[in-house]
């Protein structure tokens, strides 16, 4: 079994992860992401550091083979929103329902694949991870099914970042937010909004 500095779920291309590669790169480092074009990215990003181990399953409450969806290459550049190459999901309408007048996706933008899906519990065993000091997960609302399936008294986590801003469907929180902070607080970690998006829940 490995302690682990950082194990990241929904990686994308790396780019905004290059201050914690840093910051971690005396430790080992686990990288989960499922687009194929991020994973890509995410290879030639982390090219230089021997330290970093590349799972490109997607993680769910679930072990098996599932479609996954994500917004095609051509269709990001069209739309012209960067972001878009960020928000796979096994939802296809979760996609869809980020559309506005400034992102106007339609079905014919989105991309499918069929994936392997592992559980937290499966992606602990398969890389012998025994304590991890910093987990983030940014997975386009598949948050709350990771954190709810954690079993904390079998791993030690310092510190865990994850988006809540799609915890009860596109754009809500709600009952699934309020259940996980209370897990967490019942397993001694104390609960920060670092920002609109994101929460720290940090070991006491």
């Amino acid at each position: 079994m490995h302690n682990f500095g950082l194990v990241v779920i929904g990686a994308h291309s790396g780019v905004w992860l290059a201050s914690l590669f840093e910051e971690y790169k005396e430790k080992n480092i686990l990288l989960v992401e499922p687009v194929p074009y991020n994973i890509q990215q995410l290879k030639d990003n982390t090219s230089k550091y021997q330290n970093i181990q590349i799972e490109t399953s997607a993680i769910s409450k679930k072990t098996g083979v599932q479609k996954f969806y994500f917004v095609k290459p051509d269709s990001i550049k069209n739309l012209g929103k960067h972001w878009a190459s960020g928000i796979g999901s096994f939802d296809k309408q979760h996609i869809l329902n980020h559309k506005n007048k400034r992102f106007k996706v339609e079905q014919s933008d989105i991309d499918e694949i069929e994936i392997k899906y592992l559980t937290f519990k499966d992606l602990v065993s398969k890389h012998s991870i025994a304590s991890i000091d910093m987990l983030q997960i940014d997975v386009e609302g598949a948050e709350f099914e990771i954190l709810n399936s954690i079993d904390f008294n079998k791993i030690l986590i310092k510190k865990i970042i994850f988006e809540f801003k799609h915890f009860d469907g596109t754009f809500m929180d709600g009952p699934n937010l309020k259940l996980i902070k209370e897990k967490l607080i019942h397993f001694n970690y104390s609960i920060k909004e670092i920002d609109k998006e994101n929460i720290l829940a940090e070991k006491k």
